[in-house]
Parts: C-alpha cells; sequence; structure tokens
C-alpha cells in the first residue's frame, strides 16, 4: 500500500489576477431637441478584486492541490448616453485560519489572516477608463478620446499555513498523538501502526465542563527535526501559536526520556520561544504492562529532571485521559487570555514611487518601464487621435521624453512600453 503524500500540504504557491477595468467610449448625444448635446461617452466600470477570505471550517491548504489560478470578472465597457460599466464580479478565496500570505519573488509579507472571517485583497481590479464625457472642458467641448480600462493586478503569492490552537500535541510518531485526539474530540485523524502514520495535523475542539478549548495533533518529531529531518519538520511552525503544548512520551520506547530530551532540543533548535511554552508531559499506553512496569522509574526520572507531576494514561482504554483535559482546562485559565483579533480586512499595496521609470536599450529597441507610464500605456485607446497627443503630453510631463533623446533614441526606433510598442519621432 502507498501513501499519498497529498495531505501534506500546509504550504503551496497559488496566482492570482484581478479582473481588468471596462472601456470608456467616445459617444455624442443626438437627441431631436439637443443639437449640440455634447459628449456622452459613460465611463467603463471597475475589474473585480480577488480576496483571500478565512473559513474556520478549513484547516489545511489541500484545496489548493487542484486550483491555483483565480481569476476575478472584468469590468463591463461604458455605454452611451454616460451610462457607467457593471462592476466586474470578485472572487473569494476561502483559507484556514492562520494562512500567512507571502510575495512569491521577493517574501514580502502580504497579509496574516488569523480571525474567522477575515479578508485580504491580494489583488485589486482595475479602474475602469473614462468616456469622452470625463474629459469635456472649458476648452474642447467635444473631446473625441476615450481610455481603455486599466489592467488588473496578476501576481504569484505564497501560502503558507500556522494551525492557530490552544494546545499541541508532541512526540516521536507513533506516541499515540492522533489516537487521544480521537478519543476527547470529533476529529478523525488517520491511525495506524507505523512511523509517521499522521501526514497533517489535526484540529479537534474539546469540551470540558462546558468549557472548550481546540487542539492540534502535530506529526511526529524526530532527532534533527529542525534541520528538515523526517516529516515533522514541515509542522513545527504550527506549534508556535499554541497556548500550551502536551508532550506525549511513547510508553513502549526504548528510551522515552530520551525521546523527551530530544524532542525539547528540537523545538528550542527550531525557536527558542516554544522552550518556554508550559507543558504537561503525559505517559501514554498504560494499558500494555510493558508501560505499566516502567512508568514508576519513568515518573522518577522526569520529576528529577524537573517536570512538575507526569500524568500516565492510556489514549486507548480513556484511562486518566478525564484527568489530563481537566489539568489542560486548568493551566488554560491560569495562562494570560489570548486577544481577540477582529476580522479587519487587508488590502495589499506595494510600497513603491510610482512616477519613478527606468529607460534601457534592448536590442534593437528601446525599454521604458514604471508603474505609472506603464499603466497610462495599457489605457491609452490608440484608435483616437487625440488620445495619442494626451499621451505624448504625459511622456513629456513626466519627463521621459527628454531622458530618451538624453539616452540617444533616434527617429524610428521603436520603444516598448508595457506591451505597447511605439516608433520614435513619427507623427
Amino acid at each position: 500500500m502507498t501513501r499519498d503524500n497529498e495531505l501534506l500540504i500546509d504550504e503551496t504557491t497559488i496566482n492570482v489576477q484581478a479582473g481588468d477595468g471596462g472601456n470608456g467610449i467616445v459617444a455624442f448625444r443626438r437627441e431631436k431637441f439637443s443639437p449640440r448635446g455634447g459628449p456622452y461617452g459613460g465611463n467603463g466600470g471597475n475589474g473585480g478584486n480577488v480576496i483571500l477570505r478565512v473559513d474556520r471550517g478549513l484547516n489545511t491548504l489541500l484545496p489548493f492541490k487542484y486550483k491555483i489560478h483565480f481569476k476575478a470578472g472584468r469590468g463591463g465597457h461604458g455605454g452611451s448616453k454616460n451610462k457607467q460599466g457593471r462592476t466586474g464580479e470578485d472572487v473569494i478565496v476561502p483559507v484556514p485560519m492562520g494562512t500567512l500570505v507571502y510575495l512569491r519573488d521577493t517574501e514580502e509579507l502580504v497579509a496574516d489572516l488569523v480571525a474567522d472571517g477575515q479578508e485580504a485583497i491580494v489583488a485589486r481590479g482595475g479602474r475602469g477608463g473614462r468616456g469622452n464625457a470625463a474629459f469635456k472642458s472649458s476648452i474642447n467641448q467635444a473631446p473625441r478620446l476615450a481610455e481603455r480600462g486599466e489592467p488588473g493586478e496578476e501576481r504569484w503569492l505564497r501560502l503558507e499555513l500556522k494551525l492557530i490552537a490552544d494546545v499541541g500535541i508532541v512526540g516521536v510518531p507513533n506516541a499515540g498523538k492522533s489516537t487521544l485526539l480521537s478519543v476527547v474530540s470529533r476529529a478523525k485523524p488517520k491511525i495506524a501502526d507505523y512511523p509517521f502514520t499522521t501526514l497533517a495535523p489535526n484540529l479537534g475542539v474539546v469540551v470540558v465542563d462546558h468549557k472548550d478549548f481546540v487542539m492540534a495533533d502535530i506529526p511526529g518529531l524526530i532527532e534533527g527535526a529542525h534541520t528538515g529531518s523526517g516529516l515533522g519538520h514541515r509542522f513545527l511552525r504550527h506549534i508556535e501559536r499554541t497556548r500550551m503544548v502536551i508532550h506525549l512520551l511513547n510508553g513502549l520506547s526504548p528510551d522515552p526520556l530520551g525521546d523527551f530530551e530530544a524532542i525539547n532540543s528540537e523545538l528550542e533548535l527550531f525557536n527558542p520561544a516554544l522552550a518556554d511554552k508550559p507543558q504537561i508531559v503525559v505517559f501514554n499506553k498504560m494499558d500494555l504492562p510493558d508501560a505499566q512496569v516502567r512508568w514508576p522509574e519513568v515518573r522518577g526520572a522526569l520529576i528529577a529532571l524537573g517536570v512538575q507531576e507526569p500524568l500516565a494514561i492510556s489514549a486507548i482504554t480513556g484511562e486518566n485521559v478525564q484527568a489530563l483535559l481537566h489539568r489542560v482546562i486548568g493551566a488554560l485559565d491560569e495562562l494570560p487570555k489570548p486577544t481577540p483579533v477582529a476580522a479587519q480586512p487587508v488590502v495589499f499595496r506595494p510600497e513603491m514611487d510610482e512616477d519613478y521609470f527606468d529607460i534601457e536599450q534592448v536590442g534593437d529597441h528601446w525599454r521604458v518601464t514604471g508603474v505609472r507610464i506603464e499603466r497610462a500605456a495599457a489605457m491609452t485607446n490608440w484608435d483616437y487621435y487625440e488620445a495619442e497627443m494626451r499621451f505624448q503630453r504625459i511622456l513629456e510631463a513626466m519627463g521621459i521624453s527628454q531622458a530618451l533623446e538624453d539616452a540617444g533614441v533616434e527617429d524610428g526606433e521603436v520603444v516598448v512600453i508595457g506591451n505597447t510598442e511605439l516608433v520614435w519621432g513619427e507623427q
């Protein structure tokens, strides 16, 4: 039997593309009693956004194994009689609570989504292009130009999941973590008798005496996990957000004390703050004779190491499990309450100088790059002479025309701005 690693999804990459804005149009009022009605072309609608929204019903990024491209709707084109185009449809992408969002190429943090229903606009729709009615002025009563819609933002994102749980269960592989979680909650992790049986963290809600908390079963750690050994290193990050830890020892391990010290060392090496989290140390598998025989010796050794009140349980039979849960509830009550996080929306706006531009000669053509000038080129409707003249004025106002001439551009050479090719000097 082979095991699919598809459950091992707590990090993935997705592509998001917002909708383009709709085009504005050139139109004029033509009515019986308004022979000089003037410009009447409406603006295009804004493109739709791509929005990540927290869904507390999710605890894995597995859905993104099957779909990684998300595209919002484009805005509708403007209409005659100054009609505004419709707004493009947003795309809502559900993500688990605790999802960190990074730009794939720069590793810049975009959002940390930690509250149910929290949203992050990760790609904004393009602005609708203006119709000719918007360009009317005292010196141009009948403008014959309109803008194309602004292209929507498009980017690759890296998603990383850090589960949000009150309690994390850690231990070596096959210590019984998944079994304990399944017994105390409605979680249904896959359980089998082989190392690394758990391929993904599992969450469960535990209810004790009308109080509840969230418990996470963290896949088994081995020595060297912080450097990438085994499977457990993939999940060390999930322990960072827990308030406390249940350290589960395998009652049948050849060296449970060695396991205990090795796991604690891995936690501290991964993140020193993990060493300060409160721990309840639990010796499991007391339903088996060998574990029963070893428990007194292990208990004494743990106390000698400074562990307060180690507990022996059997996750299979339920022995002392309720006592463990009451211990957890008591410990959580003594810890500082987590600060409530409001589901504030996040709008990602990269910090950049929109007026900055760069000029370089590439082969037999020149390339001009820059946020504002590339946007202007994309939104210029080259079918209208007035639009071309307006773009020429933008080049001059931004200093690009002079910069190109200083760089040595000559008449007849091609200048590329975004996806637009221009022949320099042609009228």
